[in-house]
């Protein structure tokens, strides 16, 4: 079979408002040391999330995503009550998931650890479990069959054993400001509304800590890896769903306080048959600060680095759209649901005319 390396890069730059998007252990906003400078920083792990809520939302229907949980018992106890209600459907799924190869603590019925677990793998094991099957590794094969694309996306680690593992097919960065931050203090008072008139006092006084930037987001995806795990028609559909989400979400943290919800300032989506390559050397020198704020300067460096790249390490990507003004010297600007559109096709193309492993 034919190797066929395939991989799409998306590139954002999107403005943030005074917010706390994604906090640490003390509440601060996380920031990095890059460049020799403090930026901003929202976890790979955060945007993930978001990705996900927005498939549960709108993208995608139930059936292909899976549940990230330690209640896997209840899961395929579900699916038992529904094929068998009059079976002690707890007991067969516990049975089920322990053949499998998972340990369930005894106390709670839950997994020792958060495992991931599409509905149609859930089913499997039910079914299995009705049929009074003994085999171990039938079971065992259930879990390993059937992920959803959530699940291939982003990958399944089981340390108890590694034989359930997925790949992940999407590699998200941890989103960095293109320029310096330093976080400030939001100090607030909160009015006690029943309290007496000779009150003039706080019924809460605190503090939040905050900062805003422009940050440089990058993800990208292993269509070959998508491939080998989904349907062929699956696949551009579960690429447009990312390419949607991650365009569009936001993570949540202290979204009530600060209404920081904004879209990109600029998307560079590429497809490209060599390798991945993140374009966050553009920032690796601060964007100082100026009167044309950070967003206008980062939309030219990541256009220069990106044909400096081209020109002395690298190909030019097979294809690329952009959504946004400021970037048309790599790419023709397109609405983003024309690039969602162009993108699928594209995708569809690709696979129909080669065999992507």
């Amino acid at each position: 079979m034919k190797n066929k390396r395939f991989y799409i890069d998306f590139h954002i730059l999107q403005t943030v408002p005074p917010s706390c998007v994604n906090r640490d252990d003390t509440g601060s906003p996380k920031t990095a040391v890059y460049g020799g400078t403090t930026r901003a920083r929202v976890s790979s792990q955060a945007w993930k999330r978001a990705v996900r809520l927005m498939f549960r939302q709108e993208l995608l229907p139930n059936d292909q995503l899976g549940e990230r949980t330690k209640k896997v018992v209840a899961m395929v106890a579900n699916e038992i009550a529904a094929l068998t209600p009059e079976s002690d459907s707890l007991k067969l799924a516990t049975a089920a998931l322990t053949n499998a190869g998972l340990k369930i603590s005894e106390k709670d019925s839950e997994s020792d650890a958060l495992f991931f677990m599409s509905h149609d793998q859930a089913k499997a094991l039910a079914e299995l479990s009705v049929a009074g099957e003994s085999d171990k590794k039938v079971y065992k094969s259930a879990l390993k069959q059937s992920p959803s694309v959530d699940m291939v996306l982003f990958g399944r680690m089981v340390a108890s054993d590694p034989s359930l593992n997925y790949d992940a097919a999407a590699q998200v960065a941890h989103s960095i400001s293109t320029h310096a931050v330093q976080n400030e203090y939001d100090y607030f008072t909160a009015v006690d509304d029943c309290a007496p008139e000779d009150n003039a006092g706080a019924g809460h006084l605190g503090t939040i800590e905050y900062n805003s930037a422009t940050l440089y987001r990058y993800a990208t995806l292993n269509v070959a890896e998508l491939a080998d795990h989904l349907d062929q028609e699956q696949v551009p559909t579960a690429i447009r769903a990312f390419a949607e989400a991650f365009i569009r979400s936001m993570p949540t943290g202290k979204q009530n306080t600060f209404a920081n919800r904004t879209l990109p300032d600029a998307v560079y989506i590429t497809l490209r048959e060599d390798q991945p390559v993140n374009l966050c050397g553009a920032f690796e020198r601060a964007v100082p600060a100026s009167a044309e704020g950070y967003v206008e300067p980062s939309k030219d460096r990541l256009t220069r680095y990106a044909r400096q790249l081209y020109q002395t390490y690298t190909d030019a990507p097979t294809e690329a759209y952009v959504v946004g003004c400021g970037l048309e010297d790599l790419a023709r600007p397109a609405p983003l649901n024309a690039v969602l559109d162009a993108l699928e096709q594209s995708i569809r193309q690709h696979l129909d005319e080669n065999e992507v492993v």
